[in-house]
C-alpha cells in the first residue's frame, strides 16, 4: 500500500479536475441561460432569484481554480457550502434517509471538502506559490524575502 502513496499528487489531480468539470458544466447554463424559469426555479426553494448568477459565478470560476489548482482550498470551501445549501435546499425533499434525492450533491460536496482540508497538491499551482511549508519562494538575498 505504501506504493500508492506515491500516486497521491496524480490522485488529488483527477479529483480535482473531475470536480472542476462537474462544477463547470453545471454553473456555465446558469450564467448563459439564466433565464425566469430559472430564478424561479430559485426562488420556489426559498432563495432570492439573483442566487442562480452568484451560484453559476461560484461554479464556473471555482471550476477553473479547481483545475488549475489556484487558491484551491478556499474555492473547494467555498463549493462544499454550496453543495450544502443545495442539499438543504433543494435535495432535501425526503428524510435524511432518502439519500437517493441527494447522493450527487453529497459526493460533490464530500470531494470539495476534501480539497479543501487537503490542498491542491503537487501537480497544482498552488504548490510553488503557496503550500511550501511557510518558506519564502524568493532567494533568502532578496530584498523581496524581508
Amino acid at each position: 500500500m505504501k506504493s500508492l502513496n506515491s500516486l497521491q499528487p496524480l490522485g488529488l489531480l483527477v479529483l480535482r479536475l473531475s470536480l472542476g468539470l462537474i462544477f463547470f458544466s453545471h454553473g456555465y447554463p446558469k450564467l448563459a441561460h439564466s433565464g425566469a424559469e430559472m430564478q424561479d426555479f430559485f426562488v420556489q426553494h426559498g432563495l432570492p432569484g439573483y442566487f442562480v448568477y452568484i451560484a453559476g459565478v461560484l461554479e464556473v470560476f471555482g471550476a477553473i481554480l479547481l483545475v488549475l489548482g489556484l487558491f484551491t482550498r478556499a474555492a473547494a470551501l467555498l463549493l462544499a457550502i454550496e453543495m450544502g445549501v443545495a442539499i438543504w435546499k433543494v435535495h432535501s425533499t425526503g428524510s435524511y434517509l432518502a439519500v437517493h434525492n441527494y447522493e450527487f450533491p453529497l459526493a460533490v460536496l464530500a470531494g470539495s471538502f476534501a480539497l479543501a482540508t487537503v490542498g491542491a497538491g503537487l501537480l497544482s499551482l498552488d504548490h510553488p506559490l503557496l503550500e511550501r511549508g511557510g518558506k519564502s519562494r524568493f532567494p533568502r538575498n532578496s530584498k523581496l524575502a524581508r
